[in-house]
């Protein structure tokens, strides 16, 4: 009688254990199968479409491109207008000087954000010279040139970095 209440007891602790066993869980994250008339399409997070291959590491650099999304600089262009009107007035007050310099950083941000990296090279230069302590530029300049090495590519030299890409409004 022990061993048949002993085996009762063991099949009764061992019966619940079996139902709490860890059930597949389904993927919440895959997306759900196209429907028969979707065609799958596969995206590519950095194209290299419109891009020349590789250089081979001969040291030669190639030479740099404009790239990047036209924005409108209208606001900007304006704002540096005025501040090198009001530097003209008075060359030598350095308050005109910084305005002008903090003028082409926000253009250069702005450029940078979209992605025209030679432009914005220029206005952070731009910057420097009106400017010399304004360390965000100068942190940009040389991030920007280090790019540009990496990519085994030449940066625009000093003051032939292009203009921003126009920009033209959808109508």
């Amino acid at each position: 009688m022990k061993m048949k209440n002993l085996t009762i007891l063991i099949v009764g602790l061992v019966l619940p254990a079996c139902n709490n066993a860890p059930q597949p869980i389904a993927n919440v994250n895959a997306a759900p199968a196209p429907q028969s008339t979707e065609k799958t399409q596969t995206v590519i997070a950095h194209t290299t479409e419109n891009q020349t291959a590789p250089v081979a590491n001969t040291g030669a650099k190639s030479k740099w491109t404009q790239s990047g999304d036209p924005i409108d600089t209208k606001a900007f262009d304006a704002e540096i207008a005025s501040a090198d009107k009001a530097l003209k007035s008075k060359p030598d007050d350095d308050a005109a000087k910084k305005a002008l310099g903090e003028a082409y950083y926000k253009r250069a941000v702005a450029l940078t954000d979209a992605r025209q990296y030679a432009s914005a090279l220029g206005d952070y230069r731009r910057t420097l010279k009106y400017d010399p302590d304004n360390e965000q530029a100068k942190t940009w300049v040389d991030q920007i040139i280090s790019i540009y090495d990496s990519m085994g590519r030449e940066s625009p030299p000093e003051g032939q970095e292009p203009p921003p890409l126009s920009y033209k409004p959808e109508k």
